[in-house]
This record gives structure tokens, C-alpha cells and sequence, in this order.
């Protein structure tokens, strides 16, 4: 291509020839020298002028040729990739695709194929029952002795588990100044006393002026005014003579207010009984203010006697209070109660009987009473009396349970339980624990009405074990799945399979089953110390165990339950 434009011949080729080959004889050599010199210039950069507008056409037909050549590789690549996913398609897409059709075609024929669940029907029990509470031994008679003087303990002659007699000693405490108020008074009394016979003395002698003075004026040896003088003298004698006679009396009282008080550094026992507490020893400050402030020892037994502090402490749910009681008080105590002395031959134990029970306690039946350290062996109470009230907060009735305890083996403030037998009271609408469920942090049990499921929040009240009584959300005739699965949900159309048995136990008489039953009485029924009807607070984490579980198997579900109850 280089040779080609060397050999093409251009204008100023023409010229420069021109010039050499036929010179103008007019020009001298200089001009012509310098006119062929113009011309080959001129040629020159024709040439080179052309050979560079050809390298430059060169290269863009190169580019132009490269770029068309890369743009033919990415369509050839894009190809093969279209063709490759084609493949990928083909082979992978269509059989997943169909896969998830017969899996979407099999998952509606399920839903339109009705699930079978075991339902069981709701109902009351029809047999007779017993009433299981817990409750706290509290003797018949508690005091709690305070000081009545200002002053510092003397002597102390009894301690905690003494035995006392009613009037028998049980300290002494000086109190200087009450004795000093005594000989005080008795002094005031003896100047009162002298004072009276000083008058009686001035009396006596008025008297017997007045008599003679009297017989003178008769005789007209003496006026009557002077006679009347004198008469009023002895009146005045008199009335002074009966003033004084009152204030010996005044401090005679004083005298015998002071000895009075003074007495009451002798502390003594109300009652027979024995010593629970002592809260003081020698040379402590005891003072006459202490009556003012609570008992030393939170007790289950409150200080007056009465009934509120001891049923508050049954429906506590424990065998005493959490606080420190535990620790007999026996330190000195400036202002509160000295000793604590209680009747101990005979305790009663205050229960809180369910609202659907309360009909059913009456004065004079006999009770069961269980203790933690007689196991298996009853004692038996009286009922003595009831409020015939019931607690609005509590919704129970508070009885009374007395136990003879002559021969002392049973102590004050001992956690019990306490059986009725043969009581009847609103019989409970009870499901088995494994219908019990936890969905949305609420409490629920599955029914089905309609041939559908219908998930219905409920109140939890007593455990029973294998069954746990309902006492709002359900009514008698409702139809309780008695297996919760993950199948079973709201609204989903179902066929229930009714459950055979009495009292809703199954063919197999393991879990699942609905017990109207309360339990069997013992002290074992309430080993966690909890309270019979409480709120449900409690019971409602125990749903929550049991719908945890509650898509397990039937049987093993019941088995757990009852062997928990058994324990």
C-alpha cells in the first residue's frame, strides 16, 4: 500500500517537474534554484501530508475491525449462557415445578380431608367429694405481756417452754420512782391524817364553848348576838372538820393509786399456759409505751387472739410467714412485749373454706387433720364455729377446727391440712391437663362446635393432676379437645371422635382423662405448701408446662401427671 502512494503522481508532482524539465529562461539560477526548492517543499508535504491521513484511516479501520470482532464474542458468549439457563431450566425447573404442584395438590387435599380429634364432653361430677385445705395450728389463748411501769428488769424467773401458773411470777423490774411516789403518798396521807385530828380537836372545843355560851344567853347573862357567834364558830368547825376528812380521803385514793402502780413491777402470768416468747433479760429497759407497738414476733397467731392474723396466714400458702420468724425472739426489747404466754391444751387451726363449700361446713362435724410430721396418720377436730360470711377478696369462709392437745405433742404454728369428708359443694367443671394450651400468652382450651375448632381462653383454679379445674370460659356440654396438636388452630373443620369412660376416663384409663374428683386427702397433696383456689397466677404457669406439651402423646402426658400428683 506504501508503494501505491509513492507511485501516485499529485499536482505538485506535476509542478516540480514542471520546474526541472522545462525551466523559464527568464528566471536566473538563483530564482530558479529557489522555485525548484518551493516546488520539491511543496511535493514533500504532499506526500507526507497523505501517507498520514492514510496511517490515520489505517488505524481507525483497525479499530473498527477489532471492535467488531469483540462484539461478535460477547454475543457468541451471551448465546452459550442463553442456551446453558435454557438447559438449566429445562432440567431442573420443570420437574421442581411439578414436585411443588402434586406437594400444593396434596396439601389441599389435606385441608379438605377433615382431621380426626379425640373430644371429651364437659361435665360435673356426681359424687361426693372432700374438701382438702391447708391451715396452721394457733393455740386457743395468746398474750403478750407488757411492762406497765417505766424501769429496769430485776429479776427474771422464766424462759421460753416454761410452764406457768395464772399469777405466778414471771419477773421483777425496779422502778425507783414508783417507789418513791408510793412513800410519798403515804406521808401526804399521814399530814392529812394529822390535819383532820387538829380540826376534829378545834371542833371539839367549839363545841363545848357553844353549849356553855348557849345555857348563858338563856339565862341573859350574855346577848344573842354573842350567841349566835359562837354557834357559827362550831358550824364553821364543822365544815372545816369534813374537809379535812376529804382530803385524807383524796390521799389515801392516791396512796392506793400509787401502790397500784407500783404493783405492776411485779409482772405475773395472765393464764395457765406456756412461755413462746421472751423478748427481755436483767438489767434491760422496759417501759410503760410499749403497748403502743406490734408484737416482737410476726407470727401466724395474731397478739390480740383474734382470727384475722392466723387466716391470713393459712391463705399465705405456706407453713408461716417467709419473714423471720423461724427465730424464737429472745432479745431485749426497750418498749415492746416482754414474754408471750399461750394455752397450749387445746389449738385450733382457722382454714378458708371455698365459696362452693361453705354450705356444706357446719359446727359439730368432724375434720381430718394431717401433719408433715405424722404421715399417713389422722387426728381428728371438731368444726366449733364458722363466720357464715364469705370474704369478697378471697371468695372463701372462715372456719374453725379444734384438736385436743392435753398430752402436748402438738405445737402452735404447725402447717396442716385439713380434710372434710363427705361434703358436696358446687361440683367443678374440670378438662384434662393435656387440653390445656398457651397461645398468645393466654391460657386457652380447644373446643369444637360447628364441626370447627374454637380456641377459648379460661380461668385456671385447682390441679388435680391428671385434670385441673376450669372456672371461667367452658360451660357443662362443651366439647373439649382433649389432644392439642400443631394441626389444631382456629377455625379449622374437624371430626370429633367422642371419648368413652365415666367421669371422662378414657378406654385406657391413662392420661387425658377428666377427673371431678377432689384428691385424695394427705399431707402429701400439699408438699409445696400452696393454697387450695388460689389465684391463678400460679396454676397458670402449670398450663404453660402442659401446653408446652400438649402435642405430645395422650398417654405418656397422663402417666406424667399422675405420677406428679402421686409424689
Amino acid at each position: 500500500m506504501s508503494d501505491d502512494l509513492q507511485q501516485r503522481v499529485y499536482p505538485e508532482d506535476e509542478r516540480l517537474r514542471a520546474v526541472q524539465e522545462d525551466p523559464d529562461r527568464r528566471m536566473t539560477r538563483d530564482e530558479w534554484e529557489r522555485e525548484e526548492s518551493l516546488a520539491r517543499q511543496a511535493a514533500h508535504k504532499r506526500h507526507v501530508s497523505v501517507q498520514h491521513d492514510r496511517e490515520v484511516q489505517q488505524e481507525h479501520d483497525r479499530k473498527h475491525r477489532a471492535q467488531h470482532r469483540s462484539w461478535g464474542k460477547i454475543l457468541l458468549w451471551i448465546g452459550i449462557g442463553i442456551v446453558v439457563m435454557l438447559l438449566i431450566f429445562l432440567i431442573g425447573y420443570l420437574p421442581h415445578r411439578a414436585e411443588a404442584k402434586k406437594a400444593a395438590a396434596a396439601a389441599r387435599e389435606r385441608e379438605q380431608d377433615e382431621p380426626q380429634v379425640p373430644v371429651l364432653e364437659v361435665k360435673r361430677s356426681s359424687k361426693p367429694g372432700q374438701l382438702t385445705v391447708p391451715g396452721t395450728t394457733a393455740p386457743m389463748t395468746e398474750a403478750y405481756i407488757y411492762a406497765r411501769a417505766n424501769g429496769y428488769l430485776k429479776k427474771r424467773f422464766v424462759d421460753i417452754g416454761d410452764h406457768v401458773k395464772k399469777g405466778q411470777l414471771l419477773g421483777v423490774i425496779d422502778a425507783p420512782d414508783l417507789d418513791q411516789n408510793v412513800e410519798m403518798a403515804r406521808q401526804q396521807l399521814h399530814q392529812a391524817e394529822a390535819d383532820e385530828a387538829q380540826q376534829q380537836a378545834q371542833l371539839d372545843l367549839k363545841r363545848v364553848t357553844w353549849e356553855r355560851w348557849r345555857t348563858l344567853v338563856a339565862k341573859g347573862v350574855f346577848s344573842r348576838q354573842d350567841g349566835d357567834q359562837r354557834e357559827t364558830d362550831y358550824r364553821a368547825q364543822l365544815a372545816l372538820v369534813a374537809s379535812a376528812q376529804r382530803n385524807v380521803e383524796s390521799f389515801r385514793a392516791n396512796l392506793n393509786r400509787a401502790i397500784a402502780l407500783q404493783s405492776y413491777e411485779r409482772v405475773t402470768a395472765p393464764f395457765d399456759g406456756v412461755v413462746t416468747q421472751r423478748n427481755t433479760d436483767i438489767g434491760a429497759l422496759v417501759g410503760a409505751g410499749g403497748s403502743s407497738t406490734p408484737p416482737p414476733m410476726n407470727s401466724s397467731n395474731s397478739g390480740n387472739g383474734g382470727s384475722a392474723g392466723a387466716s391470713s396466714s393459712n391463705t399465705s400458702g405456706a407453713s408461716g410467714n417467709g419473714s423471720s420468724t423461724a427465730t424464737p425472739s429472745t432479745g431485749q426489747s426497750s418498749g415492746g412485749a416482754l414474754f408471750a404466754v399461750a394455752q397450749v391444751d387445746k389449738l385450733r387451726i382457722l382454714v378458708a373454706v371455698p365459696e362452693g363449700y361453705a354450705t356444706s361446713i357446719v359446727a359439730g362435724m368432724q375434720a381430718q387433720v394431717f401433719l408433715q410430721e405424722r404421715t399417713g396418720k389422722p387426728i381428728y377436730g371438731t368444726v366449733t364455729r364458722s363466720t357464715h360470711s364469705i370474704d369478697a377478696n378471697t371468695r372463701t369462709m372462715l372456719a374453725e377446727v379444734d384438736l385436743d392437745n392435753h398430752d402436748g405433742r402438738l405445737n402452735p404454728g404447725m402447717y396442716t391440712v385439713v380434710t372434710f369428708v363427705q361434703v358436696r359443694g358446687t361440683p367443678p367443671l374440670t378438662v384434662p391437663g393435656d387440653a390445656i394450651v398457651v397461645r398468645q400468652d393466654r391460657t386457652m382450651v380447644a373446643i369444637v362446635r360447628d364441626m370447627k375448632v374454637q380456641m377459648v381462653p379460661v380461668e385456671i383454679g385447682r390441679d388435680y393432676g391428671p385434670s385441673v379445674e376450669i372456672l371461667t370460659g367452658l360451660h357443662e356440654g362443651d366439647h373439649v379437645i382433649t389432644t392439642v396438636t400443631d394441626g389444631v388452630r382456629q377455625g379449622a373443620k374437624v371430626r370429633p371422635l367422642q371419648q368413652s369412660g365415666e367421669n371422662g376416663e378414657d378406654a385406657s384409663g391413662k392420661g387425658g382423662q377428666q377427673t371431678n374428683q377432689v384428691p385424695n386427702a394427705g399431707p402429701n397433696e400439699y408438699g409445696d405448701q400452696s393454697i387450695v383456689n388460689q389465684k391463678s397466677e400460679s396454676t397458670n404457669d402449670q398450663g404453660k408446662k402442659g401446653g408446652g406439651t400438649g402435642g405430645g402423646q395422650q398417654g405418656s402426658g397422663g402417666k406424667q401427671s399422675q405420677d406428679k400428683s402421686s409424689k
